[in-house]
């Protein structure tokens, strides 16, 4: 792990997003509330939000971190079709949350697809990527719409 100890306390903030691709009668019967499992955006918020709260014990070397706010966010979007999950993490901290971001993201997206795998196999995630970080020694940086 790096030694974070002589870095002082700044705000941190980090926001991620990940799509999951699908059929359109799929995303129909998450808009009904017809998926055999459930609620899905209500599971897959959650799984999010408990996902970044236990990054640093699902990637090697990222430190515990006590996060101030985790939010996970599922909208339909038409044009994929599918749901674009974003995820934002805050903190006063030594370290950034972009992991704990990038995390939820996509723990969220796999729970959408364990809980419709049922209905559609061919479910794809993508485009897991961090959209903005501010804090600490870099600064803030964000995502132009055209950069990959």
């Amino acid at each position: 792990m790096v030694d974070v100890a002589g870095k002082p306390e700044t705000a941190r903030v980090a926001r991620a997003e990940a799509s999951v691709i699908m059929a359109q009668a799929t995303l129909d019967l998450i808009r009904d509330g017809a998926v055999p499992k459930g609620d899905v955006t209500a599971a897959a918020r959650l799984a999010g939000i408990m996902a970044a709260k236990r990054t640093h014990e699902l990637v090697p070397l990222c430190h515990p971190l006590a996060l101030s706010f985790a939010g996970v966010e599922i909208e339909p979007d038409a044009a994929l079709p599918g749901l674009r999950v974003t995820t934002e993490m805050r903190l006063i901290g030594r370290t950034g949350v972009e992991m704990e971001a990038l995390v939820a993201a996509s723990v969220a997206a796999l729970t959408v697809y364990d809980m419709c795998k049922a209905v559609d196999r061919g479910i794809e995630i993508t485009g897991v990527r961090l959209l903005e970080k501010d804090g600490g020694k870099s600064g803030h940086w964000r995502r132009e719409q055209d950069e990959r």
